[in-house]
Formats: structure tokens, C-alpha cells, sequence
């Protein structure tokens, strides 16, 4: 049997509304693994891919507008592709994460062990010390943890952090998919392929938007079995995370599909090497201008939570592009 996906086409004030927010669909794309099949009528819908793409998102009532949300990044790390040792000092780090949140983050994902492509893994005992002397100087903002590991998150969990966020997908640590589901917090499940060592190594898809699409409804559903509410579940297509720079393109074409998979999507792109690709061998610390498109673009398809290194910059971009679109309503 042809499994048929459903690509909305996003306007404002037309057809159905999407996931709660400010944008609606009068039509989508009907796209099948042999291609497209055309365009159809957003009422004509199966109803549970209509459910799944009008169903407000709940999760994000426990933050304030205006979507999308800003999610700022500290890394806490020596070697973290773009930050690395910028947020050594733990005074550093947490002064970083009070002005994130200051400049409009409304989630601070604080990680200690770097999962850029090649990256070994750090043991537990050092992704803890590196995290212990933050929590206390953190306590009061919106955070969130960064790690694969079950040990990272109870601990992070205890001292006041609010979300997971695992690149693994809680498939990392064993112990990992039991903990969130009895601690009860959000969870961000990305899609990767293979582990940073490895990801880059000649990342094969037979149709990567719909094979991310596959494989997080399949996590999504083993951590519903687990225990884990659906409402708690964001979703992460993973750009750069086990993907070469056309699969990356593709991604960022199909966003839209993913808000069929029925939760929040966060969309992750800041300083990555796609830009560099794209407007010619950019260094790390000269990609704002990149990040702030793939920013806008992901806005533009409506996901909820943008992740990001430059978080004024960002913001303000966020509201010029707000302003634009209710001026132009």
C-alpha cells in the first residue's frame, strides 16, 4: 500500500489553521516515495493528518508569545564547533544565559559535551563537573539540558532545568527514555544518523524528508509507549546531524510536512556548515548573516522554536519579520 504524506502550504487568514498558530493551509502537497501527486484541498484531508496539522500545541501555552520561541545555546565545552571555550569559565556561562534570556530567549540549552561532526564522547563524570557550577548561578531561567545521557538529565532535572533536549533522540542511554517519561518534562527528540563520530561519513537517504519524517513518528511513538505524554514531544529534523548539504536543502524546502507528525518543531541551523557551503567557505564566527535566513526561513514555515547562537540579532530579525507580516495582513 502507497503511504501518502501531506505538505501544507502555508498562508495567513485562508483555509484551516495550523497547529494553533498564527499561519493556516488551503492546500497541500500529496507526496509519495515514487514523488509528488499534486495538490490537495486542506478540508480534504484524511482526518488524521488533518488532526495532526490543526491540533494546537500545548506545550507551548508555558511560554510567552510571540512564536516562534527563541531557544539560545551555551555550551559549556572546549570544543564545540562555533563556541567552544567561549563558556569555559562557569561566571562566563552563566552571565551568557542571563543575557540570552534578557535579549528575548525564551529557553536557555545549556550543554557540556560537543556533538559536532567527529566529536568522541565525553564520560559522564566530566559532562557533570563541567555542569555542576552553573546550576546554582542559572537557577530562575528557563532552561533546558543538552546531553544524551540519563545521569546528565536527572541531575540537570533536580537542579531546576525544565526540558530535555537530546540529539540521540533517547536512544543514546538506556536509562534515558524511563527517566523523562517518570520526571514527566518535555523532551526534544532530533533525528540524527549515526553518532558524531561517524555522521558525516557518507549520510545515504532514499528520500530524506520523508525517511526524517519516519523516523521521528517512530520515536515519538516508542516514547509515547514509554510512558512519555505526547504533549511533552518536540520534534527536531536534525539539520547537519548525519546529512550532506542537499539532504540539509531538502529539509528546509519540506518543513512544513513535519508539522504532521503532530508537535512543536524546532528547527536548529545556526553557524552550521551548510552556510559556509552555500556563500563560500564562511568561517564559523561570520555566519550571522546565514543563520539569521535559515532562521527566518524556518519562521516562514511556521516552526515554533528556533535554536541559536546569536540571540539579540535574532530577535530582532523576529520582530522586523512579525511587523512585516501584520502590516502586510
Amino acid at each position: 500500500m502507497v503511504r501518502r504524506y501531506f505538505r501544507p502550504i502555508l498562508t495567513e487568514g485562508e483555509g484551516l489553521p495550523l497547529a494553533g498558530g498564527p499561519f493556516s493551509f488551503a492546500r497541500a502537497e500529496v507526496l509519495t516515495r515514487a514523488g509528488s501527486e499534486g495538490f490537495v484541498d486542506a478540508d480534504a484531508l484524511p482526518a488524521d493528518w488533518q488532526a495532526r496539522l490543526t491540533a494546537p500545541r500545548p506545550l507551548l501555552a508555558r511560554f510567552a508569545p510571540p512564536m516562534p520561541l527563541v531557544m539560545g545555546i551555551i555550551n559549556v565545552t572546549p570544543d564545540s564547533f562555533s563556541d567552544g571555550g567561549r563558556h569555559d569559565a562557569p561566571a562566563a556561562a552563566i552571565a551568557a544565559a542571563h543575557a540570552m534570556h534578557a535579549a528575548g530567549a525564551a529557553i536557555i540549552d545549556v550543554g557540556a559535551e560537543s556533538t559536532r561532526p567527529g566529536a568522541p564522547e565525553l564520560p559522564v563524570g566530566d559532562e557533570l563537573a563541567r555542569l555542576a557550577p552553573l546550576w546554582g548561578g542559572l537557577a530562575g531561567l528557563p532552561v533546558s539540558i543538552d546531553t544524551r545521557k540519563a545521569a546528565v538529565m536527572e541531575a540537570a532535572l533536580a537542579a531546576g532545568a525544565m526540558i530535555v533536549n537530546d540529539v540521540s533522540a533517547l536512544g543514546h542511554d538506556p536509562d534515558a527514555m524511563a527517566l523523562v517519561a517518570a520526571r514527566g518534562c518535555p523532551v526534544i527528540l532530533m533525528h540524527h544518523q549515526g553518532t558524531p563520530e561517524t555522521m558525516q561519513i557518507a549520510p545515504h537517504y532514499d528520500n530524506v524528508l520523508l525517511d526524517v519524517f519516519d523516523w521521528l513518528e517512530g520515536r515519538i511513538a516508542a516514547a509515547v509507549a514509554a510512558g512519555i505524554a505526547p504533549d511533552a514531544v518536540i520534534a527536531d529534523p536534525g539539520i547537519g546531524f548525519g546529512k550532506g548539504l542537499a539532504h540539509n536543502l531538502a529539509l528546509l524546502w519540506g518543513l512544513t510536512l513535519l508539522h504532521g507528525l503532530g508537535v512543536p518543531i524546532l528547527l536548529g541551523a545556526s553557524r552550521k556548515s551548510l552556510i559556509s557551503k552555500l556563500a563560500g567557505d564562511v568561517p564559523v564566527e561570520q555566519r550571522l548573516p546565514g543563520s539569521l535566513a535559515l532562521a527566518l526561513a524556518g519562521a516562514e514555515a511556521g516552526v515554533q522554536i528556533v535554536r541559536v547562537h546569536d540571540v539579540a540579532e535574532t530577535a530582532q530579525a523576529l520582530a522586523v519579520w512579525r511587523a512585516c507580516r501584520v502590516a502586510n495582513a
